[in-house]
């Protein structure tokens, strides 16, 4: 069609086209901003809503045995580092005692007798740190084993008490998930209703950049606003909705296919002159440019110069020229070679 529209003409339309997109554009930003904030009309379920009032405490309970057992944890962390060390110095001062120890039997020194003794008890201070040391970390570790017995009863109680808040949490996110696919479907469907009307009636009025704009804005709810968020109850819901879309869709193909059928065998019956007044200019043109016949819409070889007539339904498509007799388009208003 573009072919035969002219120069002018082309680039308004491509310019009216750049409307559409951009009013479609601000339509689909507007509803996206409505859609958006259809969640806040509703308060999603959480599983805090179906807890039993003691499972309150239970958490309770287990955040505060959770900081306890952190800290214990850090203080016997503590304890075996402080035990590794009392083991380390303990050791050294061993080591030093016993080489201490055999330099005096092999001197027999009487005057390191009170050295001899200092470093007894020394070493006897060193061992009972590492004891103590010990005996603190042991206590921490039964502490610790303790607090981990008690956090890991609690945990259990909870777990039981959510899986009963589980079970009541599904039936409420799917009656939510429900609800705002009806929020959406209600902005939607009008908005496909109001395109097919304006697609069917309107797609070619004055104003056809405002409707192709809001047939854009409505195909747009539906494919990505809608389709995406319908509720899955194990499938049923989009396969149903997938089986519906389907058959209403398929039933209007069906019968659009019927009436294009039926309407081009009553247009081949007309008369010639009657078949003609139905074609468009610019359609007709667009179409021969294609090596279609504008009248019943199937293939002819345009190329061939002895071709006058389609083959299939009898239109004449070419003629001569009654000034210069030169073989030109019957559906030219004027002769490509005379002019006239």
């Amino acid at each position: 069609m573009s072919k035969s529209l002219r120069l002018s003409e082309k680039w308004f339309r491509r310019g009216l086209w750049v409307i559409a997109f951009f009013f479609g554009g601000f339509l689909i930003s507007f509803g996206g901003k409505i859609i958006q904030d259809l969640p806040s009309t509703q308060t999603r379920p959480i599983l805090e809503d179906f807890l039993d009032p003691s499972a309150k405490k239970t958490i309770e309970t287990i955040q505060s045995k959770r900081q306890a057992n952190e800290q214990i944890y850090n203080e016997l962390a503590k304890a075996r580092l402080q035990k590794t060390a009392a083991e380390s110095d303990f050791s050294a001062a061993n080591v030093n005692f016993n080489n201490w120890l055999s330099t005096r039997q092999a001197t027999q020194n009487p005057e390191q007798d009170a050295q001899l003794i200092s470093a007894k008890k020394n070493l006897e201070v060193l061992k009972s740190k590492e004891r103590e040391s010990g005996v603190a970390v042991e206590k921490r570790e039964q502490i610790y084993l303790a607090t981990q017995q008690t956090l890991e009863q609690e945990q259990k109680k909870l777990n039981i008490l959510q899986q009963d808040a589980y079970q009541k949490l599904e039936p409420a996110l799917r009656k939510y998930e429900l609800k705002i696919f009806l929020y959406r479907l209600a902005l939607t469907l009008p908005l496909l209703v109001i395109a097919g009307w304006l697609f069917a009636k309107k797609r070619q009025s004055k104003y056809w950049p405002f409707v192709w704009g809001f047939i854009y804005f409505a195909l747009f709810a539906f494919f990505f606003e809608l389709v995406p968020y319908l509720p899955n109850y194990g499938g049923y819901v989009r396969y149903i909705i997938g089986i519906v879309l389907t058959i209403i869709i398929g039933r209007q193909a069906i019968i659009s296919l019927s009436r294009y059928l039926e309407k081009q065998k009553l247009l081949e019956n007309l008369p010639e002159i009657e078949r003609r007044k139905e074609l468009s200019y610019d359609s007709t043109f667009a179409l021969l440019t294609k090596g279609i016949c504008p009248g019943c819409e199937r293939t002819t070889d345009l190329k061939d110069p002895e071709t006058n007539f389609c083959m299939h339904c009898g239109l004449n498509l070419f003629n001569q020229c009654s000034s210069c007799n030169t073989r030109k388009s019957s559906f030219s208003k004027f002769c490509f070679f005379c002019g006239k």
